[in-house]
């Protein structure tokens, strides 16, 4: 074997930095197929030691488990923050599952290791490495059959990162932890319910898994067992989609939860970080109720990372209807078009009706026939017929996936069967609401269509999916405003035009302030704040790595711009790091950590000084690089073109900073050099 243990001589080498060693060498040789298909994705270093990192207690004896355990990178983690808590344990009995003939191998030379640290730091391990497939293994355990002998085993501690994979209603695994009452679609919340079930009351787990079994009816199950069976205690959501699992190109939406087996549901910690390396986290803790509340049925999962997120869900509140309160259905669009590719017509004629594709909405207009590659009609058989609507009434439709044009997720449109025949298509990539396969009235489909449209419900989307997609089932559990307040928000309409977007906010914004009682921070305008800094830092030519929501609330701290501000009124005061961080929880509702004040420091103040947006020390060029008095401003070339943002003067002044930005830059260096001073690094 690989063994490098014989390398590693040290007994203070640091574990996690073995395992890492281990997990990336395995990843070169594992066949990429294989690991597709076994759906699992090793843990980094830094994530390992910061799930480790979560777990309330580690005294007297434990009992671990690591179902999936790879090359043992979480045990390494949990191992290591066993030694360097205060109270230490006095014995870890450690239980690995792995299926993998080439992972085994390593994970066998993590334990040897781990066990050597541990032994040194009067921490006795005792392990054992299953190679037999966790579900089989745990549904005999928790349900032995009459030929099986039932393994006598709890645990007081679970560490996962368990396989994503769907599972089949046919599959073998979909039978097993039917028997012990668990209905699921995707073999990881089976691992995590097995280890839940295996726990001891009291017993903690912390997992990494994706997040879609916050919301939809498919883990509604699954959320009910875990509603009655453990109380969260803490959930750190990744905002970037690819980042904690960079090396495997995994495009779920990862969260890591840290949860008490039949305790008390209390308050519940929720932090956030942009990757794997923590540096931007931000912090909250919020009452349970905030998170998963009693009364709902569904059980579903708010992860509000910031006060602003949390204002999103709660305006969104003041809107309590369901669809079936409104008598209102909504469907994927039934025609599959290449199971009907001998029906599809280019043009319409006597024995055909209109096809309605994504690309026939533009703009929310209506624009068909349309010369593209697609067809603009469908033919008339015994085959298409069931597949085919009426063609009457009003008709809202959204797109399912979205274009890189369109900046929002959910882009709703008004079809009022204006084109000829009696009957319609809708293609399989359109949502459409109805009543009984036919039209909604004009008042109440434009209303819906302008709430749809709304940034309101768009961010309230983004919070509560953690896909790219939209589906119908996802539309179905969006709270919705009545009858009323949709035949009201209709009454806005002139000439069955879609209000602009502005518009639009401005129309929901006055709905949910006269039923909601005044929240501090107005979340829609804080996010188009930030989002225009964010285009402004793109604009002046920041790297990428200032292509983030950090920098975009630095600018505007640093500018003393609020939500209900205007760019033209901005400001010009002297910051430090913690003020700016203070600035950012007062009015965006975006609590950082204390330890992300070097980040501020090092991944955007630096490079906002090394492109002249700011200032170091303008008030003392003399001032110590450590004074706790140092600070910051707004360049007063940067200013002058920021003030001009979103007038006709923008693009002269922007164009006009940048030419002279390189010049600009290298005085400001001249100046701080014949000050013999540097800008922290």
């Amino acid at each position: 074997m690989i063994s490098t243990t014989k390398q590693i001589k040290k007994i203070n080498t640091d574990l996690i930095d073995i395992t890492e060693y281990f997990r990336l060498d395995s990843n070169r040789k594992i066949d990429p197929i294989k690991r597709s298909k076994l759906g699992q994705f090793m843990t980094c270093g830094s994530v390992a030691k910061f799930m480790a990192s979560l777990f309330n207690s580690i005294e007297d004896d434990i009992y671990l488990l690591d179902a999936g355990a790879a090359v043992g990178s979480l045990t390494a983690a949990f191992l290591q923050e066993a030694c360097n808590r205060k109270i230490k344990p006095k014995v870890i009995n450690s239980i690995c599952y792995e299926i993998d003939d080439l992972l085994i191998e390593y994970l066998q030379d993590t334990l040897k290791e781990s066990k050597r640290y541990c032994d040194v730091r009067g921490i006795k391990v005792n392990y054992e490495i299953f190679q037999e497939d966790f579900i089989t293994s745990a549904c005999q355990i928790i349900k032995p059959g009459l030929f099986t002998q039932r393994r006598s085993q709890s645990f007081t501690h679970a560490i996962l990162n368990p396989p994503y994979m769907k599972i089949l209603s046919s599959s073998s695994y979909r039978r097993l932890l039917s028997q012990i009452g668990i209905e699921t679609s995707n073999l990881y919340t089976g691992f995590l319910a097995m280890a839940i079930k295996l726990l001891r009351p009291g017993g903690e787990i912390v997992a990494i898994v994706p997040r879609s079994f916050c919301n939809g009816t498919y883990f509604k199950s699954f959320r009910n067992f875990l509603y009655s069976e453990v109380s969260f205690k803490h959930i750190h959501v990744f905002e970037s989609r690819m980042k904690a699992f960079k090396e495997d190109e995994v495009l779920q939406e990862n969260i890591i939860f840290h949860a008490v087996k039949r305790d008390k549901k209390g308050q519940v910690h929720i932090s956030s970080s942009g990757g794997p390396d923590f540096a931007d986290m931000t912090q909250r803790i919020v009452s349970y109720e905030k998170v998963i509340k009693a009364d709902d049925p569904n059980k579903f999962i708010y992860i509000a990372t910031s006060e602003l997120d949390q204002s999103i869900i709660d305006r969104i509140s003041t809107f309590n209807h369901t669809l079936e309160d409104l008598n209102i259905e909504v469907s994927t669009g039934p025609v599959v078009d290449f199971r009907m590719r001998d029906f599809l017509r280019t043009e319409i004629c006597s024995k055909s009706v209109p096809l309605l594709y994504p690309l026939h909405f533009e703009k929310h207009n209506l624009v068909w026939p349309k010369n593209s590659k697609k067809p603009n009609a469908i033919q008339i058989t015994s085959k298409t017929r069931k597949w085919l609507w009426a063609n009457s009434g009003h008709f809202t439709i959204t797109k399912r996936f979205t274009t890189k044009e369109e900046r929002k997720r959910i882009v709703a449109n008004v079809y009022n069967s204006s084109l000829p025949g009696e009957l319609i298509g809708f293609e399989n990539h359109l949502n459409v609401f109805h009543h009984g396969r036919e039209g909604i009235s004009k008042n109440v489909s434009f209303g819906l269509t302008i709430y749809l449209n709304s940034t309101l419900v768009d961010n309230y989307f983004r919070l509560f999916s953690g896909h790219t997609q939209v589906n119908a089932s996802d539309l179905k559990i969006i709270p919705y405003p009545s009858l009323e307040t949709l035949k009201r928000l209709a009454g806005k309409v002139k000439n069955n035009k879609i209000p602009d977007q502005e518009e639009i906010d401005s129309l929901i914004n006055q709905e949910t302030n006269s039923m909601a009682s005044q929240v501090s921070i107005d979340p829609i305008k804080a996010k188009r704040k930030i989002e225009e800094a964010f285009n402004i830092l793109k604009e002046l030519g920041l790297p990428k790595g200032q292509h983030n929501e950090r920098s975009a609330l630095t600018l505007l701290a640093i500018l003393n711009l609020k939500p209900n501000g205007k760019w033209r009124k901005i400001e010009k005061p002297l910051m430090g790091i913690t003020p700016i961080i203070d600035w950012c929880r007062e009015f965006y509702g975006k609590e950082y950590a204390p330890n992300t004040r070097e980040t501020f420091r090092k991944q955007t103040m630096h490079q906002f000084v090394d492109a002249g947006i700011a200032l170091y020390n303008p008030d003392n060029l003399n001032r110590p690089v450590n004074s706790p008095k140092a600070c910051y401003q707004i360049s007063t070339e940067a200013f002058e073109v920021i003030v001009t943002y979103g007038t006709s003067k923008w693009n002269i002044t922007l164009s006009s900073f940048l030419k002279q930005q390189k010049t600009l830059v290298q005085r400001y260096a001249m100046e701080r050099e014949m000050k013999g001073l540097v800008v922290v690094n």
